[in-house]
């Protein structure tokens, strides 16, 4: 039975029910010593309390697309084949062009927020990971008019703990952004969501760690490959974005900070610099692989500044400074615009990120050149102050390194 599955949810919902009525009709009525007595209503107590945990927690997961199945829970899944080190650029010394298009199998992919989303299996030939991809295309993508027409993409990352569907059932977007793309407020974009959590209970930061797992290469070699191969999608730098929240904020502007030769633009909500940022971080475990892995110290430390856009959205103590830091540290032809949230407007969860997605996709609009989209509004500069050593440091913008989506 799937973890986030409507049977699922629906015998956690029938056996809570069960429990609150089984301590009403039997409480008084047990029969026997008085030990045992006592054992029989332990137990009721106790399985009233062990469904509503269950139930409660099945809601928060399927809410917030924590956990996609039994094995992310248990931390029982592995989706790493082989971990070469494959150099400074990802690439193995694979000459990536001469690589021969593979056509991939896609199937409706199930659950919330899904509709029209597919799915397919994809094992990637340079980072050695095999794991799960969805992709949305946008209302145009069928039409005939735009039969030889290749779209921009947009690569989508959840936090850690999360799963790739969070995107689609927990964020909304599709069921936001089709209307907008519709009218053309904002540009058709293909969306693209991979698998990020790659090991048992680790967050990969979506590095590249020889003999651990090839996260960088999975995400911006293999992924983008895969969707040039089957898909009408433009090419790598100028039709490509990628966008996270929390971890996969840190994962994105990472990402383009790193490879401006694979995207031109990021998006970033409550996210980070330093990778300690997630206590459960590979990429902080070495000091070598977290500077690595830092944007501003790969911004501050560039010979050529990259000519990439962020957007970067952000609370106090969750993400501002941290995107404030790399707006003050950027160079042009690099530009960073930072978008302050106040306090007021919630904390760092689903409800925060949920009403960003459409200001982000215009901004993304409008930076990759895909039109000057209808409905926005010049951005404002960013506000608030923050301090020098929060700045020079970058982890200042998680709130409590144990508080993660």
């Amino acid at each position: 039975m799937s973890l986030t599955g409507t049977p699922f949810l629906y015998t956690l919902i029938v056996l809570f029910a069960v429990a609150l009525i089984l301590p009403l009709v039997l409480w008084s009525r047990v029969r026997g010593p008085r030990a045992l007595r006592a054992v029989a209503r332990m137990f009721m107590v106790l399985f009233a309390q062990g469904t509503a945990v269950a139930l409660v927690f099945v809601l928060v997961n399927n809410a917030n697309s924590l956990y996609d199945n039994w094995a992310d829970l248990l931390g029982t899944g592995n989706h790493v084949q082989q971990a070469a080190n494959l150099g400074a650029d990802g690439t193995g010394g694979i000459a990536l062009k001469r690589l021969p298009k593979v056509r991939q199998n896609f199937t409706a992919a199930t659950g919330p927020g899904m509709r029209g989303v597919r799915e397919t299996q994809l094992k990637g030939r340079v980072s050695g990971v095999n794991a799960e991809v969805y992709v949305w295309l946008p209302p145009q993508y069928g039409e005939p008019k735009y039969a030889h027409h290749k779209f921009p993409v947009v690569e989508l990352l959840p936090g850690y703990p999360g799963s790739a569907k969070a995107w689609f059932g927990s964020l909304h977007a599709t069921a936001q952004l089709a209307p907008l793309m519709r009218n053309g407020e904002v540009s058709p974009f293909i969306l693209v969501a991979p698998r990020t959590n790659l090991l048992a209970g680790v967050d990969t930061g979506c590095a590249n760690i020889p003999g651990t797992v090839n996260a960088d290469s999975w995400l911006s070699i293999d992924v983008p490959k895969m969707i040039t191969d089957n898909f009408r999608a433009q090419p790598a730098p100028r039709g490509w974005a990628v966008a996270g929240y929390s971890a996969g904020a840190h994962c994105a502007v990472k990402l383009a900070v790193a490879h401006p030769d694979r995207y031109m633009a990021a998006v970033s909500m409550s996210g980070y610099n330093d990778p300690i940022g997630e206590r459960n971080s590979l990429a902080a475990q070495n000091l070598r692989i977290r500077a690595a892995n830092n944007p501003y110290l790969l911004l501050k430390k560039a010979l050529t500044p990259p000519r990439i856009a962020l957007y970067i959205s952000g609370q106090p103590r969750d993400g501002y400074e941290a995107g404030v830091a790399l707006e003050q540290t950027a160079k042009a032809p690099t530009t960073v615009h930072v978008i302050f949230i106040p306090r007021s407007a919630g904390g760092h969860n689903m409800a925060l990120w949920r009403p960003q997605v459409v200001p982000a996709f215009r901004w993304l609009s409008v930076q990759m050149g895909q039109h000057r989209a209808r409905g926005t509004t010049p951005l404002a500069p960013s506000s608030g102050g923050s301090t020098h050593a929060a700045l020079a440091s970058g982890t200042s913008s998680r709130a409590g390194a144990g508080r993660r989506r």
